[in-house]
């Protein structure tokens, strides 16, 4: 899976970073833009797939390898010979779900049909919860700190406002951010994505938070990158 760094050369860097410091320069709002590789382990999903493998290599095994030979002798009428004993077939399920598994650790596109669209919801929101305490959103004098999470994996992003703009903005008001941060994920262009969302969501805090005179810069404005 490509990193979250790898999608972002120096000057996306640059372009991101002053595309918050454009924003904040008419809201007295803290914005911290947040990209994450993935936000959730989902196991369960790389166990699915090793369950998948598994099945397939007995399948397999049972197509080439088994046979019902009847035994030899007059009496032979119940009485067969089974070529693919049960310690093979419990080995074969145990290799398969162990490969299986590995490969879907290694390829993580593999999990993907085998997780649930809530699945990836629940986690990308409590990972966008985790990157607010982590970077400081809430540390802000006037509760004014916004994030906006990406997770590239998942392709889904979240805004969370503190507790001044979450006062005044609703969820609701930032879907419009969400929809740009997303659109470029899709277009595989996420610098695009959050200079297009910074900048929208600096005209929405505009509205609300207006720039103070007396303002300082409490949150640096570069993109906080969680390989």
């Amino acid at each position: 899976m490509k990193l979250a760094s790898e999608h972002f050369s120096e000057e996306d860097l640059k372009l991101i970073s002053e595309a918050v410091k454009k924003a904040e320069s008419k809201t007295s709002g803290e914005i911290v833009p947040v990209v994450a590789t993935v936000s959730g382990r989902y196991d369960r999903a790389e166990d699915f797939f090793g369950l998948v493998i598994a099945v397939a290599a007995l399948s397999l095994a049972w197509l080439i390898f088994q046979d019902v030979t009847p035994a030899k002798g007059g009496w032979s009428s119940g009485l067969a010979v089974i070529h693919l004993s049960l310690p093979a077939v419990l080995v074969i399920i145990a290799l398969g779900f162990a490969l299986g598994s590995a490969t879907a650790t290694l390829f993580p596109f593999l999990r993907l049909p085998f997780i649930r669209k809530q699945e990836m919801r629940e986690e990308v929101e409590r990972a966008a919860l985790e990157a607010f305490q982590r970077f400081r959103v809430r540390a802000t004098a006037g509760s004014t700190g916004i994030l906006i999470y990406v997770s590239l994996y998942e392709r889904m992003a979240r805004v969370i406002g503190d507790d001044a703009i979450s006062a005044k903005l609703s969820q609701n008001a930032w879907n419009e951010v969400l929809q740009l941060a997303i659109a470029g994920m899709k277009d595989n262009n996420p610098k695009d994505g959050f200079v297009n969302a910074i900048e929208k969501c600096g005209d929405l805090l505009a509205e609300s938070f207006p720039i103070d005179p007396d303002d300082n810069n409490e949150i640096t404005n570069e993109l906080r990158i969680i390989d």
